[in-house]
């Protein structure tokens, strides 16, 4: 019950200081320029005689590049929320004065993640949906599986907030949310490393690069975002024509991450998350 008055608390919080207001207002703004951009592409290509599979096509693609833009403001977002959620309280003082009621510090790390979880699974499927029933609306075209593309975009979200909290009990909050945004960006090139080094069966830096998957597993959940907006002919007929090439290209995925991948991500969230109980427990305050 204690962890669930501190999720609520931290929730309320994120409201109070207009943070969740902010995302929002930069969410629509970013979703009414996206669509307008799509909007204008698809009036000129069909001006020019282009059919409707070509727009579906060139539409399947654009999204997926929105989608990237829209899982680093997502991996920024969580990492910023997580890397002040128990630093902050232990430099202000605020987490002294929590801990010396009958709260277990336990309650305080597990209620900070719960509040953090829950605005930001909200704020990825909110936003995610919301680009692509805008695209949809101006180009005819949907992708196949939404609901699960959005579910990826989530989970790297709060992959990233999970580690960005474990970071926090030990770090400034500037500290920790740096090495965060470094870190995914860094899971990003490793996983486009692991794509292209299979291509030119480089052994060595394939498995390096594997290994550094199931260490972070962000940039395996991105492959999970991209398999959802994917058109299954764009799968088809890729594969056909580029053969086992077309797996070394970052922005295409002939198939979802493979379900022990899925059910890993999940134990480390909870390994992690583990971790940051432990760290906190550890440390004098």
């Amino acid at each position: 019950m204690a962890a669930l008055t501190i999720a609520g608390l931290t929730v309320a919080e994120i409201f109070r200081r207009r943070i969740a207001w902010i995302l929002l207002g930069l969410t629509l703004a970013s979703v009414l320029l996206t669509t307008w951009g799509v909007d204008r592409l698809v009036s000129t290509g069909r001006g020019h005689g282009v059919t409707d599979l070509e727009v579906y096509v060139a539409t399947s693609q654009i999204l997926i590049l929105v989608a990237f833009m829209f899982s680093f403001v997502l991996a920024m977002t969580a990492a910023f929320l997580g890397a002040p959620a128990i630093a902050a309280d232990l430099e202000s003082g605020v987490a002294q004065a929590m801990l010396a009621r009958p709260i277990r510090r336990s309650d305080l790390v597990v209620g900070r993640w719960l509040g953090l979880a829950a605005v930001v699974v909200a704020y990825a499927f909110a936003s995610g949906l919301l680009e692509i029933v805008a695209i949809g609306f101006v180009s005819g075209y949907y992708p196949p599986q939404p609901f699960f593309a959005s579910g990826f975009l989530a989970a790297q979200a709060v992959v990233l907030l999970t580690f960005a909290l474990l970071l926090s009990t030990r770090l400034p909050a500037i500290a920790a949310g740096a090495i965060c945004v470094v870190l995914f960006g860094l899971g990003w090139m490793a996983g486009v490393f692991a794509v292209v080094g299979r291509f030119f069966d480089a052994g060595p830096l394939v498995t390096a690069s594997e290994a550094s998957r199931w260490l972070l597993p962000s940039d395996g959940l991105w492959r999970g975002a991209i398999y959802g907006l994917e058109p299954p002919a764009v799968i088809f007929v890729t594969l056909g024509r580029a053969g086992p090439a077309a797996a070394a290209n970052p922005f295409f995925a002939a198939a979802p991450p493979p379900a022990e991948f899925v059910v890993w991500s999940a134990v480390w969230v909870v390994i992690v998350l583990g971790l940051a109980v432990i760290s906190l427990r550890r440390r004098d305050l």
